[in-house]
């Protein structure tokens, strides 16, 4: 065992203790799965990562780092506050991109790039493969997470790594509602193959006093006080939020609700993007009813590539013993 350089940092907000945490280990070298796993478990956070030097195949292909993914359960492929918060890390670290503003990160699913300009990092979403789901599915679902179906306006199987299941309802107060049953959705996310599924709703465009304005405001409001009370990054501003998102997961102890989620936020972008649920550009809270503020900037670009993008924050750097 050695002491490593460690860091957790908070994704997903500007302001410390405001949004998603993430362990990250940035010299895992010489570690094994079984340790890394371990190590995850011991942390008990959603997710810690493990940074190593890119194989020579990525560093051809112009990998800064490599990036290994755990939950306290299992290693995952992909993930998107691992990604922008593990970028943090090593660039408040000392890592320096190959090339300036834009680093590129190896993980199982790839190469995924991170670009810094702005001031707000945002990763390119990877590519999305999503189908149609069976009525006895969405229904089975429905049922589990205590959803009207009468609210449901589309859904979809979303992989992009992991395998995510996307809901779209109408009304904001019954999204913020939900009280899942956790040993039935547990039973159906399994029975499926999915690892977790979101809930999302929109803000039509042209709804100036409808179900979600005044909650969203409201959001809204709560997190201008936390950006004026201090201690937030230079890109803190804050954007009003059109879309609220919940989303449940199996990490390996059960189900449970996480705070912020990234790579279900590329998935849940791309597809309403594409059908047009959704404007090419929005920011989406998430973490309400846990009471964090977290905030996800989307973006699709001219060429179609959706970004993500977030802020992070450092809260504890030192070492550990692994």
């Amino acid at each position: 065992m050695q002491q490593r350089p460690f860091k957790q940092v908070d994704v997903f907000t500007a302001q410390a203790y405001r949004g998603n945490p993430l362990a990250v280990v940035l010299d895992g070298t010489g570690l094994s799965t079984e340790d890394m796993q371990q190590f995850a478990r011991w942390t008990n956070l959603s997710e810690t990562t493990f940074l190593l030097p890119p194989t020579p195949e990525a560093a051809a292909e112009g990998a800064d780092y490599q990036v290994r993914i755990f939950t306290p359960g299992y290693e995952m492929p992909f993930a998107g506050h691992p990604t922008l918060g593990s970028c943090h890390a090593w660039l408040e670290h000392g890592g320096v991109p190959k090339t300036p503003g834009l680093v590129v990160q190896q993980c199982k699913v790839g190469l995924i790039r991170i670009n810094q300009a702005g001031g707000r990092p945002a990763f390119a979403a990877p590519a999305l493969k999503r189908s149609d789901a069976t009525p006895e599915l969405v229904a089975a679902l429905a049922d589990a997470l205590g959803l009207p179906l009468a609210h449901i306006v589309a859904s979809q199987h979303l992989n992009n790594g992991p395998t995510h299941f996307g809901i779209l309802v109408d009304d904001l107060t019954v999204l913020l509602g939900l009280s899942p049953d956790a040993v039935q959705l547990n039973t159906v996310l399994s029975g499926a193959g999915i690892s977790g599924v979101g809930v999302a709703m929109v803000q039509p465009a042209d709804d100036a006093a409808g179900p979600g304005t005044a909650l969203i405001g409201r959001s809204n409001r709560e997190a201008r006080a936390f950006v004026g009370g201090g201690g937030t990054s230079s890109s803190a501003a804050v954007d009003e939020p059109t879309v609220e998102v919940r989303f449940f997961f199996d990490h390996g102890k059960g189900v449970g609700e996480d705070p912020v989620t990234g790579s279900f936020n590329a998935s849940l972008a791309q597809w309403l993007i594409a059908t047009r649920h959704a404007p090419a550009q929005y920011v989406a809270a998430q973490g309400t009813c846990l009471g964090v503020l977290g905030r996800v900037h989307i973006r699709q670009d001219a060429d179609g590539q959706v970004w993500v993008g977030g802020d992070a924050v450092t809260c504890i750097n030192g070492s550990v013993l692994l």
